[in-house]
């Protein structure tokens, strides 16, 4: 049934006059009859009875008239929700993101794309990148914001990964290390220093991708959380590789040096939505705040 022919139906019911309701639709008269005579072939049943003046609806036509004004609400207020999602008016954001990305990056981006669009639900799930793959997949994230080593790669072909910022690691030592002074190190220099990491298997990864061939890290110490991790580097138990994203929690009692180019590793950072569905509007707007917020870090 062609909705069209409902919404000329609804407008002659409520007008009582084929004239008047085409008037207010913009059509001709003879258009508006021609479009009730299609309508009353294809429900196979008169739904006006033709007056002197104006136009009544017969039984069958008032038996049509609710279901008529059911359907052409709904799809009213289907356009109005869709509308909103275009325009942000309505809707949610579930963004993941790995730890260090947490620390300034991501909460940025949600700010900045809270003030824009305030009507948006928005929730953040922390997780390592893996992890946080498997979620887009499953349908529990929108977008989430990965990282990729020199020696990992990234599924592109289930994944639309854009590139956000290249991330340099630093190595964290206390203030009175014998290096502290110094803005650049080389990672040889480090080869008595015992590492403090933050797993016995995901740091693992980090450390392999980000030291050279040949050095071999002392690992004496184990801390999940990053300020538990900073407070051993702090009080002398250890040196630690920081990711740049993560310098804003870095206390004051630490010393950040920059690896010497030869040993430098970086770590590159992408948005991640799932390839084969299209991204929400919100989550396609979203993607420019954290490109802003990358901008705004350096």
């Amino acid at each position: 049934m062609d909705t069209q022919l409902l919404d000329v139906f609804r407008a002659v019911a409520g007008q009582g006059s084929i004239t008047t309701a085409a008037r207010a639709l913009g059509f001709t008269q003879s258009a508006v009859s021609r479009q009730i005579a299609a309508l009353e072939a294809d429900v196979g049943a008169k739904l006006f009875d033709r007056l002197p003046r104006g136009v009544a609806l017969t039984a069958a036509g008032h038996a049509l008239l609710p279901h008529a004004e059911a359907v052409l609400d709904r799809l009213a207020a289907a356009r109005r929700d869709l509308d909103d999602l275009r325009g942000l008016g309505r809707g949610r954001l579930r963004v993941g993101a790995f730890p260090t990305a947490v620390a300034a990056l991501v909460p940025r981006a949600m700010a900045s794309f809270r003030a824009a669009y305030p009507k948006i639900g928005l929730s953040l799930v922390e997780g390592v990148t893996p992890r946080l793959l498997e979620r887009l997949l499953a349908e529990e994230a929108d977008v989430a914001v990965v990282s990729a080593s020199p020696t990992d790669e990234l599924d592109r072909e289930r994944f639309d990964l854009r590139h956000l910022l290249d991330e340099r690691l630093l190595v964290a030592v206390a203030r009175d290390h014998r290096l502290a002074r110094r803005r650049t190190v080389r990672l040889a220099e480090l080869a008595e220093d015992a590492f403090v990491v933050g797993s016995a298997t995901a740091e693992n990864s980090l450390l392999r991708a980000s030291l050279p061939a040949g050095f071999t890290p002392r690992v004496d110490i184990v801390a999940a959380d990053w300020t538990g991790r900073l407070g051993c580097v702090a009080a002398g138990l250890g040196v630690a590789l920081v990711p740049a994203l993560a310098v804003r929690g870095t206390p004051p009692d630490i010393a950040l040096l920059r690896l010497h180019p030869d040993d430098e590793s970086v770590r590159q950072i992408f948005t991640a939505t799932v390839r084969a569905r299209t991204p929400a509007p919100a989550a396609t707007r979203f993607l420019d705040h954290l490109r802003a917020a990358a901008v705004g870090l350096g």
